[in-house]
């Protein structure tokens, strides 16, 4: 299996796939103690951005369109094997947003459902572009936001290496990120949830993500911030609707 795929608990067995997609600068830990929080039927697989964990050696995305590319391949190969749902956290979620439209428009098998956590609407690129963080940032500034909104852990920022190393993958994946363009009037049919943070800093997204729902659309605020509290974000798919039927009535 690709080194870009990892698989913290097999289930050779299951009948569904939840496809994780990271956070800007993040890898698959935050991701893999979810998969202890799945229905038995489903087995956990998160995608690893190029340039760190088991991908180290590999370059990092030179721009946005490298990275779907990478990360395309990774979705066909999930998909060739069981119906799968596509998560995306912060950046991740322009991803799977990005990475469903071009499924959709014929590159491959579309999830069942579209989930975008902790995320403002694509339609705001160009405000975010200019917002912090970017690319442009200083390394104190990127690790500031990093550390306030809870992206870094205290070992990390106990150790000048690992907080260098944590800034150059941020900043990586901030400078992709730029290349990033909302095309008006793009939408996806694949059943959309959002989830977001009731204390975190973003401009009403269950507003945003709405128009770009051209099929069943569903919104859930959750307690805390850009990371929910702890609690909930080890349980997050707990409040992924489509894993749970009998919590799946729409609140769009």
């Amino acid at each position: 299996m690709s080194r870009s795929l990892l698989r913290p608990l097999p289930r050779p067995g299951a009948t569904r796939t939840l496809l994780c997609l990271s956070f800007c600068g993040g890898g698959t830990a935050s991701f893999r103690p979810w998969a202890e929080a799945l229905p038995p039927d489903v087995e956990l697989v998160l995608y690893c951005y190029p340039g760190r964990e088991g991908r180290y050696t590999v370059p990092f995305a030179a721009d946005w369109n490298a990275l779907l590319t990478d990360a395309l391949d990774a979705v066909r190969t999930v998909a060739a094997e069981r119906p799968y749902l596509l998560l995306g956290h912060s950046m991740g979620a322009w991803v799977a947003f990005d990475l469903t439209c071009r499924l959709e428009a014929g590159a491959g098998t579309p999830p069942r459902t579209l989930i975008a956590s902790g995320a403002d609407s694509p339609v705001r690129w160009a405000e975010k572009r200019r917002e912090t963080p970017t690319s442009a940032d200083t390394d104190e500034e990127l690790l500031t936001w990093m550390s306030t909104v809870g992206q870094l852990s205290d070992a990390v920022l106990a150790e000048p290496e690992l907080r260098a190393m944590a800034v150059e993958v941020f900043r990586a994946d901030l400078h992709a990120s730029d290349g990033y363009r909302y095309r008006e009037g793009i939408t996806v049919r694949t059943p959309l949830q959002v989830l977001y943070g009731a204390d975190d800093d973003l401009e009403d997204p269950a507003t945003g993500w709405r128009p770009l729902a051209a099929g069943e659309f569903r919104a859930d605020v959750l307690p805390g911030g850009h990371f929910y509290t702890p609690e909930v974000w080890a349980r997050l798919p707990e409040a992924v609707a489509a894993l749970h039927p009998a919590a799946a009535g729409n609140r769009g």
